[in-house]
């Protein structure tokens, strides 16, 4: 059995990473209450060092422009805090937790880990275990798309950026294929 559930695609990818926060702040009216007054000085140098990868541009806006956030009180997305982007970096738990589920998957195209060429790196997980990935392939960060781990066993692929992902999710625009109903509510953590 495939474990690989489908493919989902927004309307038109969101290429602009401030027109995929703009797209996000519409979709959760209090994110724009949480907005930093001044960027978060993240030395994105020394994590993309550490992690051996560029990072998406929409992920960086976000991060520089927000604390780590928690949507509908299910999806958390964590940033490095400046000062401890080593350390953000290089934390392995869940890698090594990736690996396991890659291995266990049944699927027809086995998925990897990153640093795996394509590998699947994370961006974001749920309070009830769930993953939230970027699938490295492409020709830079900005065309990565994501892929969801359900902790009940079945992934699924969404062809836009994290950012819009969040946005889409929150506002009823995809399906919820192995995920609760997320609220448009967030919380910074």
């Amino acid at each position: 059995m495939d474990a690989l559930i489908g493919t989902q695609a927004p309307r038109q990818r969101l290429t602009d990473p401030a027109s995929a926060i703009a797209a996000l702040e519409q979709a959760v009216p209090g994110l724009a209450l949480l907005r930093r007054t001044t960027p978060a000085g993240i030395d994105w140098a020394t994590v993309e060092e550490c992690l051996t990868t560029h990072l998406p541009s929409d992920y960086k806006l976000l991060a520089d422009s927000y604390p780590s956030l928690a949507f509908g009180d299910f999806l958390c997305v964590g940033f490095p805090n400046p000062g401890q982007e080593q350390a953000w970096s290089e934390d392995p738990e869940n890698l090594e937790i990736l690996a396991e589920w890659c291995a266990d998957a049944e699927m027809s195209i086995p998925l990897h880990p990153f640093p795996a060429p394509g590998g699947l790196l994370p961006w974001a997980t749920s309070n009830q275990g769930d993953y939230f990935l970027w699938n490295t392939t492409g020709s830079g960060p900005d065309e990565w798309t994501v892929t969801v781990a359900s902790r009940n066993g079945g992934w699924w692929h969404y062809t836009g950026g994290a950012v819009q992902f969040l946005g889409d999710l929150t506002s009823g625009a995809l399906e919820l294929w192995e995920l609760p109903s997320v609220r448009p509510q967030v919380e910074a953590f």
